[in-house]
């Protein structure tokens, strides 16, 4: 396993392009993205639990019922919600394509981000397709994850190298998010190409599985967002035997797709609107899995402790409060709590009650980019890992004209 350059044009077979098609006012800024696979690809997703949909969603979630796929295309700045005219919209976006590339519009996977409910015309998305189709290139990941932000302040894209069966095979992914991030599935918007052959059943399940590891473990601010979706197309170009149970393949390309989705998780939480520090919450020593996902991800949420990250306070008293609310039962007199960056460890928290520290090594610790959160609960062999960011002032400039 090796990570390599490409993102989403990384395996085989695959393209992409991002353009200014003026739905945003900045025409500095990409606001259409498509990705395509030469051939059908078997295609697997999963969507957001909030009950407001976006109609691209909706349609989606239709399209993916035979579970293939073979182009997707996002649009940013308007994210074609709670609109009257979103599903004929959607639809309008994937006949285009269909049109262009010459493909079934049900092999269309429709996707959208930006404001709730503002109005939307396919008119600017009319007028740039045929740049959009054209422009398709190996070497558009770059385009493409651009077409795709919004409040976002860097591109996320990654890619790794492994092998299924002797074969070399590639898996890459880009993502969209900084803000109104809180999954209840999995997150913003993911999207994610491999030349792996595997079965659309075992990549809805390798999906599936995953993201309740990784994306499910992510939170910016509470909100989860009405247009979140992760979708992933495996076209099988690297000719491998196909994967279509357990065993060691479906590990092996289960170890690919982790390695993706928690690198994207952590740009994603890097990226927070307003954020200044990555936050990672590592669990250990819990009773259960389920336990441990809930104290992980229930300290990663806290509003004070995200503030006491940000002025680099080591208020060590706020990871205790996160984890007695969470509702996991368990031992709070075992209770472990340390701090860590590059600049070095520091316990501050022993069986459930403050130990002597020094605040200015404390302060120095808390002061880095990246901080990892570390409880240990003493009560069993289970972990897990949670990533965040801090809370600042921004946070609340950003959001308080964010229409506007």
């Amino acid at each position: 396993m090796k990570q390599i350059e490409g993102g989403v044009c990384a395996a085989k077979g695959f393209t992409a392009n991002g353009i200014h098609c003026g739905i945003r006012k900045n025409r500095s800024k990409r606001d259409l993205a498509l990705i395509y696979s030469s051939t059908r690809a078997a295609c697997a997703a999963v969507y957001t639990q909030n009950l407001v949909k976006g109609a691209p969603l909706k349609l989606t979630k239709e399209h993916l019922s035979d579970g293939w796929a073979q182009a997707i295309i996002c649009n940013s700045g308007n994210a074609n919600t709670c609109n009257a005219n979103g599903r004929e919209i959607a639809e309008g976006m994937s006949e285009l394509v269909s049109k262009r590339l010459g493909i079934k519009a049900q092999d269309v996977v429709v996707a959208s981000t930006g404001v709730i409910g503002q109005p939307m015309s396919l008119e600017p998305i009319e007028k740039g397709i045929g740049a959009l189709t054209d422009g398709l290139s190996r070497d558009g990941c770059e385009k493409a994850a651009e077409g795709i932000m919004t409040t976002d302040t860097v591109k996320k894209e990654m890619a790794v190298e492994f092998t299924l069966g002797g074969k070399t095979c590639r898996m890459g992914g880009i993502a969209k998010g900084s803000g109104m991030i809180h999954p209840n599935m999995a997150t913003m918007l993911v999207f994610i190409t491999t030349d792996a052959a595997i079965s659309a059943e075992m990549l809805q399940k390798a999906l599936s599985g995953n993201v309740q590891n990784t994306f499910n473990m992510l939170s910016i601010d509470g909100d989860t967002s009405t247009n979140d979706m992760v979708v992933v197309m495996a076209n099988g170009q690297a000719e491998n035997e196909e994967v279509n149970g357990e065993g060691e393949d479906f590990d092996r390309f289960m170890q690919a797709l982790n390695t993706i989705n928690v690198g994207l998780c952590r740009m994603i939480a890097g990226d927070g609107e307003g954020a200044t520090k990555l936050l990672e919450c590592k669990v250990s020593g819990a009773s259960d899995k389920s336990t441990a996902r809930t104290v992980a991800k229930s300290v990663i949420c806290s509003s004070l402790l995200k503030a006491a990250m940000f002025g680099a306070d080591a208020n060590w008293g706020r990871v205790l409060c996160a984890i007695g609310y969470s509702g996991a039962q368990l031992d709070v007199d075992k209770i472990d709590v340390s701090f860590q960056s590059d600049a070095g460890l520091i316990e501050v928290c022993k069986n459930g009650a403050g130990v002597d520290f020094d605040e200015a090594l404390a302060k120095k610790i808390l002061s880095e980019k990246e901080i990892d959160i570390l409880v240990e609960l003493n009560s069993g062999a289970f972990s897990a890992d949670a990533w965040g960011c801090d809370l600042t002032y921004d946070y609340v400039k950003i959001n308080g004209d964010y229409r506007t």
